[in-house]
């Protein structure tokens, strides 16, 4: 009889079972186990034998399962560890040593889109680091109130915080959406999305059918954020930087969002916050 490590079961017995999270992905990804046995090679039998809990995959396996269904390098760790092994990337906060230059390198991309915002956030949309551009501009915007959330979807639902002052929200609201629905679809398990995705929905106003993605509705190529404040109108467009093959889970979790003037005011706005700092 082949006895199980302690330490294995006890991480096995803290996660979903392995078979169950393959079901989930498949499910997630609309592949058949014979899908995934051709993209794999590992044959139907023994995904069915692994799903059913009567096999158990190897770390080989779980990899190739893992680059066919695509999943996030949280969620590779996660599938590793229902699999009674010790999960494969590491996690580390943009404080520590090990991602100093990765830091740097951020900090080096909000600094250089001064006059103009940009501001770092995680999976769950939690602003990690903005420049000194943004904070002028929340602070036009908001009148110098201070909003009472640090999450970026919180602040563009709720009444009480940025919500107020952007004037084609519907347009604006739909397109966070969008990116949270897609987020939510690559990470079925992410159970913190699905939660921040029912309480932006919970706010006052929100249509019911945003609940469910919308796969027919073609956006459009880019949209302007236009912002009311006491100097104008405002009109940005953004843009999203990621890392290239991250082998750590916080940089694969890592959306750089720098936004830039859509209109020669927006443009002289910025400009001008700067100077009035720069002055003070």
């Amino acid at each position: 009889m082949v006895m199980t490590p302690p330490n294995a079961a006890r991480q096995r017995s803290a996660h979903p079972p392995i078979g169950a999270l393959l079901r989930e992905w498949r499910a997630a990804r609309r592949l058949s186990q014979l899908d995934l046995s051709l993209e794999t090679g590992v044959s139907t039998r023994h995904l069915s034998c692994i799903e059913t809990g009567k096999a158990q995959p190897s770390r080989d396996t779980l990899f190739r399962l893992a680059d066919a269904l695509a999943m996030p390098l949280r969620e590779r760790n996660t599938l590793l560890l229902a699999a009674g092994y010790a999960p494969q990337y590491s996690e580390n906060t943009l404080v520590t040593p090990a991602l100093e230059r990765m830091r740097e390198a951020i900090e080096l991309i909000i600094a250089h889109q001064e006059p103009y915002p940009a501001f770092v956030i995680n999976r769950h949309f939690d602003v990690l680091m903005a420049n000194p551009a943004a904070q002028r501009v929340n602070a036009l915007l908001m009148r110098g109130k201070q909003s009472p959330h640090s999450n970026l979807l919180r602040q563009v639902f709720d009444p009480d915080d940025f919500r107020a002052v952007i004037v084609n929200w519907p347009e604006v609201a739909q397109k966070f959406l969008r990116h949270l629905h897609a987020d939510i679809a690559a990470a079925p398990s992410d159970k913190t999305a699905q939660a921040l995705l029912d309480e932006v929905l919970a706010y006052p106003d929100v249509p019911a059918r945003w609940r469910f993605r919308d796969v027919e509705t073609e956006p459009a190529p880019v949209l302007n954020l236009v912002f009311r404040s006491d100097l104008g109108n405002l009109r940005f467009f953004e843009t999203i930087t990621t890392f290239a093959a991250p082998r750590d889970v916080t940089l694969d979790e890592l959306r750089i969002e720098c936004a830039f003037p859509a209109d020669a005011h927006t443009a002289e706005v910025c400009a001008r916050l700067a100077r009035e700092a720069g002055a003070g």
